[in-house]
């Protein structure tokens, strides 16, 4: 008899948990143990956190392993399968057709629906033929005639431009070169657009002017030659071609640097004139406004014309040396008199007194220039009047106070520049005083 194990066995059931005696309970039931088995694998709930897709990746399960790249499911750009409908299907026939583009008259066969029999090949419309135009021989011996070309070389040359459409690598190739002259590409081009264009001028209307095409053989020969040197340039060459392109490229960048320097500098002496004479009109209006009695009375104190240096923005004390540079506004004429003075009195070109030391040097000019004015002035009025002979020592004590005027002027304008005091100032005041001091007693 039969046991449970061995009818399981037969039909790959799990054993269970009583081995006895197969019953017809068991048999109907089977199935259900089955499913019902199936149902109660281990189901574990995804973790707290963690994303539907990382969790769908666990194979936790005894099914089938998940997708390693991902699949598309959707209506998306996939291939459709074909829906076939209840309709009719149009019919199509194995036919013959001619191409119109070929003049040889082939028959070839396709596919074709039923419908279409007998209409054109619908690719003939692409063909797209050369009007290669024709000359009678009246024509050719008016206006087409070269001592170069015979009739039937031009004949035979127009015959390959309307076979080949006018692809002259291909009329070159099939030219026949034994039976008539060896010719160039560029010399059948050229014969051929001369004709073209004499006829084309000929057969215009009177009144007209057509639009002719002119090929230029000379300049496609050395167009060619271009290339073909080109071509065979050694790597050498190519290198040095290269190296040439870069310094070239360096020169126009410091090209375009020293341009724009330029720029900026003419902009500086514009600005620099442009404040030259604003100044001049200033004091030429202040000029006019004044009084020429007070002129007179009052000796002018002479200005000092000083280089105007840009103003420090930083806050704090500045240094003195810091002028050691000139701005830029100084024109080279101003430059080259200070190095002059300079050299003149044994003095480095960059010391720190040097806009001092000019600017004492344009007061010296100025006062003198003002002394010999007002000396012309006294002899000028010496000579007008004959009373002033009688009283010399009041207007010589007039002149001598005018001149202690100046001199005193003058120390305080030095005074005024804040100089130091150095030797030569020293030097300079004294012998400012002492002159002063001889001329009050050599006046009448």
């Amino acid at each position: 008899m039969a046991t449970g194990a061995d009818v399981r066995d037969i039909l790959e059931l799990t054993g269970g948990d009583n081995d006895g005696p197969i019953t017809k309970k068991d048999l109907i039931n089977s199935d259900k143990k089955k499913t019902k088995k199936a149902t109660e694998t281990l189901t574990f709930k995804r973790p707290e956190g963690m994303h539907r897709e990382v969790y769908a990746l666990l194979y936790s399960d005894k099914k089938d392993a998940p997708p390693l790249l991902p699949s598309d499911t959707t209506q998306g750009y996939r291939t459709v399968k074909a829906k076939l409908g209840c309709k009719k299907v149009r019919p199509w026939k194995w036919m013959p057709f001619t191409n119109p583009a070929r003049r040889d008259g082939a028959i070839f066969h396709h596919w074709r629906r039923v419908a279409e029999e007998g209409k054109d090949y619908p690719f003939a419309r692409f063909n797209k033929t050369v009007q290669v135009p024709v000359y009678s021989e009246q024509e050719y011996q008016m206006h087409l005639h070269d001592d170069g070309w015979t009739k039937a070389e031009t004949d035979h040359l127009f015959d390959l431009c309307k076979r080949f459409d006018l692809r002259f690598i291909v009329v070159h190739d099939r030219y026949d070169h034994q039976q008539y002259r060896k010719r160039s590409v560029e010399d059948l081009k050229e014969r051929y657009y001369s004709i073209c264009g004499k006829l084309t001028k000929v057969r215009a209307a009177s009144g007209t002017e057509p639009k002719i095409y002119i090929f230029d053989a000379g300049h496609e020969r050395r167009r060619k030659e271009q290339l073909e040197k080109l071509f065979n340039r050694t790597p050498e060459q190519v290198a040095e071609e290269e190296y040439l392109v870069q310094e070239l490229r360096k020169i126009e960048t410091r090209k375009k640097e020293r341009e724009k320097k330029a720029q900026d500098l003419q902009k500086l002496i514009k600005a620099a004139d442009t404040t030259t004479e604003l100044r001049r009109a200033e004091k030429r209006v202040s000029k006019k406004k004044l009084p020429q009695k007070r002129e007179t009375e009052k000796p002018a104190v002479p200005e000092t014309a000083g280089i105007k240096f840009p103003d420090f923005k930083s806050a704090g004390v500045t240094l003195r040396s810091q002028r050691m540079k000139l701005p830029s506004s100084v024109g080279q004429k101003k430059i080259k008199a200070i190095e002059q003075i300079l050299i003149e009195q044994g003095v480095d070109l960059n010391p720190i007194d040097l806009v001092l030391l000019y600017e004492l040097k344009q007061a010296h000019s100025n006062c003198e220039y003002e002394q010999q004015m007002l000396r012309h002035r006294y002899e000028a009025l010496l000579k007008a009047g004959g009373t002033t002979a009688s009283t010399p020592g009041a207007e010589s004590q007039s002149w001598l106070n005018a001149d202690d005027i100046k001199v005193e002027a003058k120390e305080q304008i030095i005074d005024v520049v804040g100089a130091p005091l150095t030797p030569n100032s020293r030097k300079r005041r004294e012998s400012a005083s002492s002159s002063s001091s001889v001329k009050k007693v050599k006046k009448p």
